[in-house]
């Protein structure tokens, strides 16, 4: 008896683990017919949703949405200017001196008579530029070095029609010119825009004929503005340069630079051979100026002082002064060195010696070669200029009167 007594225990917690169990297992069942009639099977029709379409919202397209779907703005520029850009083809024959020695009996004998017919009296050379047409009447705006010396100029349109140009006039110092082609009166005119409201960071659309394949567009912006023609390495130029990564090769030279507006701001005309992906303009506001005076005149007057310069800088002197070896010492000052004076020039008739330091023109302080040369080319041909000019512990005041610029070489 006492032994089932002690079973006892034992037997009640078996029941109660065993009831537990029995409980999980029921709820667990019950849990799962709910979610059965909840969750429809996958075999079932979607339920049908009614909208009320009166109260729905239009989302509109985002900008960035709107301008990938839209056309390109550089599609929309090249369209407003593209018909007016032209192909420009030059021919020029250059004559050969004949050596005398060729016709020599003697020289003939050893080099026989084939040697003098290898090299033709003449040669003709071809060049290949662009331009783009800014008058209806058949004005054409180009660089000078397409046309320049050509016998035959042809302009090519974009529709494929051809016409004998004509040079008005050429600028070698702005690198501008002037063609004439006679197409009617009723031909595209490309829109002139400012130069003077373009900005770093602009777009820069190149719209010419490189390497002769026509009607080629590049993209790019504006890098930088005022890049002197001595920075840029033409010397010969008198010119403050737009500077863009728009792509610029030969064949370029005279197309229009143009902004997001299909506008040109400027003339496509240098690229450096050692610089990937650096092309020059000349800015349109400069070449408005000058396209109308060669109009006029056929020529530009540029007034000239006749002195090789360089920009002096304190820095720049001492470095010269500490040199054994420096023929010459240097004011150790801003200013404008004179490197040399060209002989019966101004410069020289004023009494400007090699040596001299240039630091005012007309009271005003003159600190680089550049400022010199707009100050000179902004007046008026025989204009005579004060300047003040440091040579050695002394200053001097001298007066120049300038004159016509006759060869930009």
């Amino acid at each position: 008896m006492l032994a089932v007594i002690m079973r006892f225990p034992k037997i009640s917690r078996s029941l109660r683990q065993l009831t537990s169990h029995v409980l999980a297992i029921a709820l667990g069942v019950v849990l799962m017919v709910s979610t059965l009639q909840v969750l429809p099977s996958q075999a079932e029709p979607a339920p049908t949703v009614t909208v009320d379409t009166s109260k729905l919202i239009v989302q509109r397209q985002s900008p960035a949405t709107a301008a990938i779907s839209s056309t390109s703005f550089v599609t929309a520029a090249v369209n407003r200017v593209g018909t007016a850009v032209v192909r420009i083809d030059t021919e020029r024959t250059i004559t050969r001196r004949v050596d005398p020695f060729s016709e020599d009996p003697f020289f003939r004998r050893f080099f026989g008579d084939g040697f003098s017919q290898q090299m033709p009296p003449e040669q003709q050379l071809r060049g290949l530029g662009s331009g783009f047409i800014i008058d209806k009447s058949g004005l054409v705006m180009t660089n000078a070095h397409v046309v320049d010396k050509a016998d035959k100029v042809t302009v090519r349109l974009k529709d494929g029609r051809t016409f004998e140009g004509k040079v008005q006039g050429i600028d070698e110092v702005t690198d501008l010119a002037v063609v004439k082609i006679n197409a009617g009166n009723d031909l595209p005119v490309a829109p002139l825009g400012s130069s003077s409201n373009v900005q770093v960071g602009d777009w820069a659309i190149a719209v010419g004929n490189p390497l002769g394949f026509d009607n080629t567009v590049t993209l790019g912006i504006v890098s930088t503005l005022k890049r002197s023609s001595a920075q840029v390495g033409i010397s010969d130029k008198r010119l403050d340069f737009i500077q863009t990564d728009a792509a610029i090769n030969p064949g370029n030279s005279g197309g229009p630079l143009l902004n997001g507006q299909g506008e040109v701001i400027g003339i496509n005309t240098a690229i450096r051979p050692d610089a990937m992906g650096i092309g020059f303009a000349i800015p349109i506001d400069k070449a408005k100026a000058i396209a109308a005076q060669l109009q006029r005149d056929g020529k530009v007057a540029h007034p000239y002082l006749g002195v090789q310069m360089l920009t002096l800088t304190p820095d720049l002197a001492k470095q010269n002064n500490t040199d054994p070896n420096s023929p010459i010492q240097i004011p150790e000052i801003n200013g404008v060195f004179v490197m040399r004076v060209v002989p019966n020039s101004p410069a020289a008739s004023a009494g400007i010696r090699r040596g001299d330091v240039i630091l005012q023109v007309d009271g005003k302080a003159i600190t680089s070669a550049e400022q010199l040369q707009n100050v000179v080319e902004d007046s008026r041909l025989g204009q005579v200029l004060q300047v003040k000019v440091q040579r050695g512990n002394q200053t001097q005041q001298l007066s120049i009167r300038t004159a016509e610029l006759q060869n930009a070489s």
